[in-house]
C-alpha cells in the first residue's frame, strides 16, 4: 500500500509505504531501498505495527519517478501490488516498482 500526501509548502510529498501482515509471512525485518536511498539495505528501516503491518514514511521530491523494491529479512525481494508502474531491473532478471511523485 502506498499513500501520497503532498506538502502545500515545499515542493515534496510524504509517502507512506506500508506491507501488511498477512503478505509477509512472518517476516522478522523489512527495508525499503530504492534510488531515494542509492539502494542502501540499511537506510530505511520498516517498523513493524501494532496490527502486525511494517510501514515507512519519506519525504520526495515533486515532479520526480523513483524506482524501489522491499527486502524481506535481508534475503528475499518483493514487489508492490500499488506501485505506478515496474521497469526491469538493471542488476537482475527482476523487476523494480515505480512511483511517480
Amino acid at each position: 500500500m502506498i499513500e501520497k500526501t503532498y506538502l502545500k509548502t515545499k515542493p515534496q510529498c510524504k509517502v507512506k509505504f506500508a506491507l501488511p501482515a498477512d503478505a509477509l509471512n512472518g517476516a522478522k525485518s523489512i527495508a525499503l531501498v530504492g534510488d531515494f536511498n542509492d539502494w542502501d539495505e540499511t537506510a530505511t528501516i520498516m517498523r513493524k505495527q501494532k496490527t502486525g503491518m511494517f510501514a515507512s514514511t519519506i519525504n520526495l521530491e515533486k515532479g520526480k519517478q523513483y524506482q524501489f523494491r522491499y527486502l524481506i529479512n535481508g534475503t528475499t525481494w518483493l514487489n508492490d501490488d500499488s506501485a505506478d508502474a515496474y521497469i526491469p531491473s538493471p542488476v537482475s532478471p527482476d523487476e523494480n516498482c515505480v512511483i511517480d511523485i
